[in-house]
Formats: C-alpha cells, structure tokens, sequence
C-alpha cells in the first residue's frame, strides 16, 4: 500500500535521546546508572506518605489547569522567601503555573513566546530539549558555546550570536551538564543583552538549591529591568528527588503567564492531582532539610572527584548542580564519545553519557562523557571499584 502521508518535518533531524538510551542500556547490561540525572536514594518519607494519603483522599481527579492553589501559592512563597524582594511581584493566582516538569515549562514558554523563524540562543552545552523545544516552536536556534575547562560565558560571543530576528535566549544556572554557576557579572552581562536587544528570558533553574562551596544562585528575574521579560521555570524533581512525578512550574508577569497557560491548558490540562498535594508537603520541609541536603551532595561531588582521579578521568570541579563534564584520553579509546559511553555500559559496567549529545557546534564534547553523581554512597563505591578496575584493564603494561 502506497501513501504521501509522512512525519512533519519538525522532527527532522531528531533521534532517540542519548540520555534515556544510555539509561536502557544500562539496564540491559546491568551497569551503573551515572548517566541519567536521577537520584536513587529515597524521597523524603513524609513526601512520599502525603502522595499515598492524597490517592486515599481521593485526590484522583483534574486539578485546576494552573495547579492547586496551596502549591501555587507554597512556590510563590518558597521565591519570595529566598529572593527578597526580587519575586514580590508574583501573584500566585496569575504568575504561577504548575507545570508538567521543567521540561514542559519551557515548551510552553518558547511555544508560547517564538514565531516561526524567530531566532532561540541557547547556551550550549546544553540539556538535549532545550533544541527541539525551540523548533517545535517554529524557531530556529542559535548556539553560544562555554569552553572546557573553565566554562566561562563569553558576553562578546553572546552578544555576537544576537540578530534581528533574536526572540529569546534560554539560560540555565546551575548549568548542566558542566557544573557552572554563573557570576553576578555574567548574569548581569545577560540581563544587559536582553534589555538592549528586547530579548525574552527563559531560564531553567532546577538545581538552585545544589550549590557548592558558599555559591550563591541568581535569579535572572530578580535583576533591574527583567522582571517583565523573564520566565523563571523550575520544579521539585531534582530538590525532593521526585523526577518521575512531573512537577515543575513556570512564573511569568503578563502577558507570558496567560499566554503560556493556555499552551498548557491544551496540551497538558494538569499536573498529576495527588503529586501536587505532596508538592506542598514538600515546600513545608524545614531549612534543616536543605542544610543537610547540601551538605551531602557536597560529600558526594568530592566522592566523584576522587573516582574520576582514580580511574583516570579529567574534569572541571563542580559549582552547583550534580555533574561532571569529564574527558578520557587516559583511557586510550580511539572512539568519540557516543561510542565510548557505549562501550563502557557494556564492557566495563558503568553507564554515562556522551557530552558531544551537549552540543549542536560539530567537533564540542566529542572527547568528553558526563557523569551524574546524585546516587548513594554504595553506588558511588560501585562505580568506583568497576572504573578503577576498567582503567587498569585498558591500561595495563602500556
């Protein structure tokens, strides 16, 4: 049987994610996940009981589109709180919008934002939907790459990469995958862009509570003059170690907040009712949470430095965020990365992900593998015993 139907062209160029790959691949080799950015110790117990008692309550049922109020109002709350006065803005009933994961926050913000042919900057290397989300839009993107080892956000390339046809730039910080936290400077150099060029902001800001050595995370949206022209999208996942729930949220001043609500009205209709319930119970967490929190992944960066040391990889020390950009050219593998987080799933046990699927800029990231590290400790040491023993192997009477 013969047709001319065929896939829309938008998806022209898109393969399966490298991430999840790495992660099926990992499952069916028995690896070491150190590719997915999940972590594999526990939820708070009090968060996990609030989701059951929620099923029992018989929250099953839509939500409001934009999310329940408790927990529009408890992340209203949570930014007032930490960003004094920057988010005093925020109306819970208007500006805030629970989403469907980060993920969703930022389609509908770019949906919502881009016309076909605007141009997207997107810092690179980059989260691989950060790219499709600005093409299902219609837009085109425009890549701004940070360079290894320091990572630096060079303002004279960003400003270079603006054109007439620049809509919005995406900016995330604590960056993924290289663990950057951007300065004030930087940011500021941001905000100065976007003032000068009539730019929109789309910020990803899920790791900023993941912050190392007294680094502080700025909030694009509190800075002069990017209130009206920012949407701010984060979430629970990676805080509350929930990233199979899907709750993010997008908070925007008008007209981005009506104009995303309704890409997400009909596309999404809702977050899952009873997630968001224990999402307030999450917010309510004392600081004591965060505190320690903090203080283990601060035991678990340094872990992963000392793995990586051992067998023999190279990467920068991580700011903020739960990553290791990391090279192996001590390993002596002819390959490029995709092939060599491959073979490493398979023949030595541990699962990673290659950093050229970071970068759209050809010949970036193609020696380079990221390794996430929010994992338990006895994860760690897994990880740890296979590397060491895989690098002696390779190594061995060179």
């Amino acid at each position: 049987m013969t047709t001319d139907l065929h896939p829309a062209s938008r998806i022209g160029g898109l393969a399966e994610s490298h991430i999840r790959e790495m992660t099926r691949l990992a499952l069916d080799y028995g690896a070491v996940n150190l590719g997915q950015g999940f972590p594999d110790f526990g939820t708070p117990a009090e968060v996990r009981a609030s989701a059951a008692q929620a099923i029992l309550n018989e929250h099953n049922q839509y939500a409001v589109t934009w999310g329940i109020r408790p927990l529009r109002e408890a992340i209203a709350e949570s930014l007032r709180r930490r960003f004094a006065p920057g988010f005093d803005w925020v109306d819970p009933e208007r500006h805030v919008t629970v989403t469907l994961g980060v993920t969703e926050g930022l389609v509908s913000a770019l949906m919502a934002s881009v016309e076909p042919g605007d141009e997207v900057i997107i810092i690179e290397p980059a989260h691989e939907n950060y790219a499709p989300a600005a093409r299902f839009a219609g837009g085109r993107p425009v890549f701004v790459p940070l360079l290894p080892p320091d990572y630096v956000l060079d303002l004279d390339r960003l400003r270079a990469a603006v054109s007439p046809r620049t809509k919005a730039i995406v900016v995330n910080t604590p960056h993924n995958p290289s663990g950057r936290v951007f300065t004030p400077a930087e940011m500021e150099g941001v905000a100065t862009l976007c003032l000068e060029h009539d730019l929109l902001a789309v910020t990803d800001e899920i790791y900023d509570r993941i912050l190392y050595d007294g680094r502080v995370h700025i909030a694009l949206a509190t800075l002069p003059g990017m209130t009206e022209r920012t949407v701010t999208v984060g979430g629970l996942s990676k805080t509350f170690a929930v990233t199979g729930w899907r709750l993010g949220y997008a908070v925007a001043p008008e007209p981005w907040s009506t104009a995303l609500r309704t890409i997400h009205d009909f596309t999404t209709i809702c977050a899952p009712t009873p997630l968001q319930h224990a999402g307030v119970v999450a917010y309510s967490l004392p600081e004591s949470f965060y505190e320690t929190q903090l203080a283990d992944y601060h035991w678990r960066r340094d872990e992963m430095m000392r793995i990586l040391d051992a067998a023999g990889f190279e990467g920068s020390r991580p700011e903020g965020a739960y990553y290791v950009l990391a090279g192996y050219e001590a390993w002596d593998f002819p390959g490029e990365a995709v092939e060599f987080s491959r073979w490493l799933t398979r023949e030595v046990g541990v699962a990673v992900v290659a950093g050229s699927s970071f970068y759209a800029t050809p010949g970036l990231g193609t020696r380079q593998v990221r390794f996430a590290f929010a994992k338990k400790p006895e994860t760690l040491a897994a990880a740890r015993e296979r590397l060491v023993r895989g690098f002696e192997a390779r190594t061995r009477g060179r």
